[in-house]
């Protein structure tokens, strides 16, 4: 009888080499389309001898992981994570200890390029006593560096290699080497073999893959879509426009661009009649043809009375996201004879920047007068045009 193999994908980091973005946490960028994740767990799931997977995931992440994984979530366990990524693999162990298998490969959620043959060599070397990790034999010269950046000392590279996932081992040992390490307050190793080998587990090499590299720039992921975009790669930038006008009437305040301004006149609409907001959602809808605001946020639905526009910006970007789109710039005119909108550009930029998670240079608010000409100079109304532009991981 074929011995029970599991696999734990951990995926609780932060990610903070890599950068901020508005996909999330690096394991939830988009590489040839789809987050970095699904390619690692699809990947996992494919493979015949792998019977069960449990992904260890922050706890804050479920929203983004349903997102990322779509129907390969079916099937696998998912666990909260820890602080720590050792608290975490112990967590996940933890969760396969009611059926436990016989081994267990510990794979990093960022390495998406592991390959079936990889896997079966780390599967073929585990043992009931020994276990097994993929690794490099290091190619480059290694120094030690002292004070100040300066090189005191060029190491031997022979016999040292540099380590890789997925590591397999006993799960029975692997499990016990976790929890004695977490009941002794150990902590800071590294991986799973340090672990294993602090325990007094034995730890076989295996020939590991130059591409199973673990993203962790914002660099790596770049190359990484670069990678599985292959030909298939161009441009796909899309700009959408939006237009908005809401008259005016007695009031002591109008909101523009997320920004309360005082006036003796306000915007009459169901929401909070942000003109520019209300433009600047239609301009992002339309670059992945998801209608408009009226769509989603219909005047006859009694919940968006008196609403706050940020919130269909915010929708708005959520449907560009779950479409592999990036945002790359923003720019609102909006055109009113009163109020003055100098004194609050600013401000206005950094609300929209906030809400789009763009950077504050990729976001332009301007204003113009319509020269006391039309329901705009008789300050009737106020009227605002907005335009998007977003990249989109490969044409569609």
């Amino acid at each position: 009888m074929q011995s029970r193999v599991a696999a734990i994908i951990v995926a609780a980091g932060r990610g903070e080499r890599a950068g901020q973005s508005q996909e999330g946490p690096k394991q939830y960028r988009r590489i040839g389309g789809r987050a970095v994740l699904a390619h690692t767990v699809a990947t996992f799931r494919a493979h015949d001898a792998i019977d069960e997977i449990v992904l260890v995931v922050h706890p804050d992440d479920h929203a983004l992981l349903a997102a990322a994984l779509g129907p390969l979530i079916e099937g696998v366990t998912v666990v909260d994570g820890g602080r720590e990524r050792q608290e975490s693999v112990r967590l996940g162990l933890q969760a396969l200890a009611g059926s436990p298998p016989e081994s267990v490969l510990i794979h990093d959620g960022v390495r998406p390029f592991a390959d079936t043959a990889l896997i079966d060599a780390v599967i073929a070397a585990v043992s009931a006593e020994a276990g097994a990790i993929p690794s490099l034999a290091v190619a480059d010269t290694l120094k030690r560096s002292g004070p100040e950046g300066v090189v005191t000392e060029t190491l031997d590279r022979s016999g040292l290699y540099a380590a890789q996932t997925p590591q397999g081992f006993p799960f029975r040992k692997i499990r016990e080497a976790h929890e004695a390490a977490s009941v002794s307050g150990r902590s800071g190793f590294t991986d799973d073999a340090s672990i294993a080998e602090w325990a007094g587990i034995p730890v076989r090499l295996v020939e590991g893959a130059p591409d199973n590299v673990k993203l962790t720039t914002a660099r790596d992921i770049a190359l990484a879509d670069r990678k599985l975009r292959g030909d298939r790669a161009m441009i796909d930038v899309r700009t959408g426009n939006g237009y908005d006008v809401h008259r005016l009437v007695a009031g002591n305040h109008v909101t523009l661009c997320g920004v309360r301004i005082a006036h003796d006149q306000t915007l009459d609409g169901h929401s909070d009649a942000d003109v520019g907001l209300h433009a600047l959602t239609d301009a992002l809808l339309a670059t992945c043809g998801a209608g408009d605001i009226g769509d989603h946020f219909p005047p006859s639905d009694p919940q968006w009375k008196g609403a706050a526009s940020h919130i269909f910006v915010q929708k708005a970007v959520a449907i560009i996201r779950d479409h592999g789109g990036r945002i790359m710039n923003a720019d609102i005119s909006l055109i009113c004879e009163a109020p003055k909108i100098a004194p609050h550009r600013e401000a206005m930029c950094e609300a929209i920047a906030a809400m789009t998670g763009l950077s504050r240079d990729r976001v332009s608010v301007k204003a113009t007068t319509n020269e006391t000409i039309g329901f705009v100079g008789r300050k009737e109304g106020i009227a605002a045009i907005a335009t998007a532009s977003v990249a989109y991981g490969e044409s569609r």
